[in-house]
């Protein structure tokens, strides 16, 4: 059994991982951390705090006492570092945040590990802080260059983007300088449930469901590779269990899509459910596909963003080779799954939208 410290999850990418920790380790003990900002909701983790399954703490990732007490009460062995502000159209408009929370907060973090792991404790055999990070560190690719290994320089292009990029540095840091086990995921754009609604993909089911339009950015051709989060947990999982210290691993989704495109498919898997469902024209009935309509038609360019960098891809070569990581999801499947649950979880995504939407977002 592990004792464990979750920071961010109740997030998008925390909150699928501690479902998906518990449900594959139900003997290990859980606590959360979480500032519950704007993107934090309680209520993705509320079937499991109201089983007591988990331990949920609100607090700053900044608070490094904190941080300290729960590592002392709770024997924490293992940190996984989820906590980031991470949206990169309010990082343009808002970058102090993500100083604060994505370098400043996982400075915090590290410190409190090193006090209490090899400061007090002389170095607790078996600890591991897990980091996670983003492909966006390295920049962006042009149409034909290969995807993004863990050798590619940083060369960020968004204040989101640079905070991770220093965050990354610092975890390296600690372990070449102080010996604190580490170890960094960089993963490539994640979809699934629990996806806070300013994201492109679940901001374009909801708004094809309520009857608004869809913003794409620019001409739709920036290109991202998509990760089902499922998969993104496994292959996390895999790191803290099999990954060397110190190292990094890219994990990828081998899918490579433009945005216009992908919003086109999910229209298509809208305008099906709409077809073989009968009871969603009442429950949608401001939905394109309620009114005898197509999806695409809601479809419509905005002006592009600063800095719009054009393409990520990953190379996942490392954790194929070294931890037998192989995406399982094929990407219309994991979008079938994402839209329909969507369709059912309407009482979990409409107080976000109603509280504070985005109007284009297109990561």
């Amino acid at each position: 059994m592990k004792n464990i410290l979750i920071t961010g999850g109740a997030g998008f990418i925390g909150a699928n991982f501690i479902h998906y920790w518990h449900a594959q380790h139900p003997a290990d003990k859980l606590v959360i951390l979480d500032a519950l900002t704007y993107a934090g909701n309680r209520a993705s983790l509320q079937d499991l705090i109201a089983a007591e399954a988990i331990h949920f703490v609100q607090g700053d990732i900044r608070d490094q006492a904190l941080e300290e007490r729960l590592l002392r009460e709770f024997a924490i062995q293992v940190i996984v570092n989820f906590a980031a502000e991470s949206h990169v159209d309010r990082s343009i408009t808002g970058p102090d945040a993500f100083i604060e929370t994505n370098v400043v907060g996982t400075h915090a973090l590290l410190k409190a590990a090193r006090q209490v792991w090899l400061v007090e404790q002389g170095g607790l055999q078996g600890h591991r802080f897990h980091h996670i990070s983003t492909d966006e560190v390295f920049g962006s690719l042009g149409p034909t260059e290969p995807p993004f290994t863990e050798r590619t320089p940083f060369q960020p292009n968004s204040p989101y983007a640079a905070s991770k990029a220093a965050s990354d540095h610092l975890v390296r840091a600690y372990h070449h300088t102080y010996g604190l086990a580490v170890t960094t995921s960089n993963c490539s754009n994640n979809y699934g449930p629990y996806h806070f609604p300013e994201k492109l993909i679940p901001l374009s089911i909801c708004n094809l469901l309520l009857g608004q339009t869809v913003p794409v950015y620019g001409d739709g051709g920036n290109v991202r590779d998509w990760l089902f989060v499922e998969d993104h947990c496994r292959g996390i999982e895999l790191v803290l269990q099999r990954g060397e210290v110190g190292e990094t691993y890219n994990i990828g989704g081998n899918n490579e899509r433009d945005n216009l495109g992908l919003v086109r498919l999910l229209c298509t898997i809208v305008d099906q459910a709409f077809r073989q469902d009968t009871s969603l024209p009442r429950l949608f009935p401001d939905c394109p596909a309620a009114k005898g309509q197509i999806c695409e038609s809601a479809i419509r360019f905005v002006s592009d963003r600063p800095g719009h960098d054009r393409r990520y891809a990953i190379d996942a070569g490392k954790i194929n080779q070294q931890l037998g990581f192989v995406p399982a999801t094929r990407f219309e499947d994991g979008l079938q799954r994402t839209v329909d649950w969507y369709l059912h979880n309407r009482h979990w995504w409409q107080p976000l939208l109603d509280r504070n939407c985005s109007s284009a977002a297109n990561n």
